[in-house]
């Protein structure tokens, strides 16, 4: 007798609505999936946005407080002759034909749409590595070689003696006759820039090849609209009417500024204010956003810190972000500074991540 198969499937079909209940939970999984999705690459988006400006701030704020620190590095504080260089085509700033030049000036409210403009002297603030690199000679030698970083030969370089007039310590710039640079050379350096027995110059680099219009280097920060023109809208990620905070180095063959480095983007403003002290005590005891006045000598008797202030905003625009505050201090004070309303920027400013960076600075090298 024969046994019957059994079968191990079940031979029953699935219905259409077992069907339709099935695809329905398939969508509904499909859509909540695909709404999490966008949710997460969203705030995945600006998050990455926010990060990366905040990376570029910090890159370029260092630069700035690299500069700020060594503000009058290698300045002269006088000079062996009369001396008649030339400085920026355009003279806000300037401090030639024969002035001694000031290591920090700015333009209080100056700059782009009441921004503040500063400006940093000294050989170090350049771009290239000749900039960057010193040496000593002392008499009848050539001058000192590390092995590494040493200047190149014809690289124009100015010569300064650590000992100002009555002896006592400055940077006392030797000249040939007019001329305040001259060529470095490892093995030849030229006589009239050479010291006495007993005696040791500074070599400080300038420029690789290109002969001085003026015995240091100028670095310009300030505040523009990008190269491109003015933001009218948020189509490059930051708020209609901001600008980029940029470096720019001044030429020295024609005196004209370099194209500026950007370094901060999205800025709406920049203020700086100087903690001066008055009573030598090497103790701040008074703040000033107004330097203009003071002499070079004032500058490096009285200016002991240096504050830069920066608003701008992190990641791009957040319709679900609301920024609480309509006006912001930017600075000490209102009068140490400024008060900035946010709605100068557009009808959309509150969905923004505004944020007021600030830069303190100690000065280092004026007075040494």
């Amino acid at each position: 007798m024969k046994k019957a198969k059994i079968s191990l499937w079940k031979q029953d079909g699935i219905s259409i609505i077992e069907l339709m209940i099935t695809m329905t939970l398939v969508v509904i999984v499909l859509c909540l999936n695909t709404d999490t999705f966008g949710v997460i690459f969203k705030y995945s988006r600006q998050t990455n946005q926010a990060v990366g400006a905040q990376m570029d701030r910090a890159v370029g704020l260092e630069m700035l407080r690299t500069d700020l620190e060594h503000a009058g590095y290698g300045l002269p504080w006088s000079f062996r002759n009369a001396i008649n260089y030339q400085e920026a085509a355009s003279a806000g700033y300037n401090d030639a034909p024969s002035g001694e030049p000031r290591a920090l000036v700015s333009g209080n409210g100056a700059g782009f749409k009441g921004s503040d403009y500063l400006v940093i002297k000294s050989p170090m603030v350049g771009m290239s590595d000749t900039s960057q690199r010193w040496s000593y000679i002392v008499g009848g030698q050539n001058p000192r070689a590390w092995g590494s970083n040493d200047l190149a030969n014809d690289a124009r370089v100015i010569v300064v003696s650590p000992q100002g007039t009555g002896e006592a310590y400055g940077k006392h710039l030797i000249m040939d006759d007019t001329a305040f640079f001259t060529a470095f050379n490892a093995t030849s350096f030229p006589e009239a820039f050479s010291p006495s027995a007993g005696e040791r110059y500074v070599i400080y680099g300038v420029d690789r090849d290109t002969d001085l219009r003026m015995p240091f280097n100028r670095a310009d920060y300030y505040v523009a609209s990008p190269s491109k023109g003015a933001r009218t809208d948020d189509s490059d990620g930051c708020a209609p009417n901001t600008g980029i905070l940029y470096k720019a180095t001044l030429n020295h063959k024609d005196g004209n500024l370099s194209l500026g480095m950007p370094l901060v983007d999205c800025v709406a403003d920049m203020q700086v204010v100087y903690g001066l002290d008055t009573d030598s005590d090497w103790a701040i005891n008074s703040r000033t956003n107004d330097i203009s006045a003071m002499t070079a000598a004032d500058i490096r008797a009285q200016v002991r810190e240096v504050r830069v202030y920066i608003l701008s905003h992190e990641g791009p625009r957040d319709p679900s972000f609301r920024y609480p505050n309509e006006k912001v201090i930017i600075g000490e004070s209102k009068s140490l500074g400024r008060e900035f309303t946010l709605s100068t920027i557009g009808t959309d400013w509150q969905n923004y991540r505004w944020k007021v960076t600030t830069l303190v600075v100690r000065t280092r090298s004026l007075s040494s």
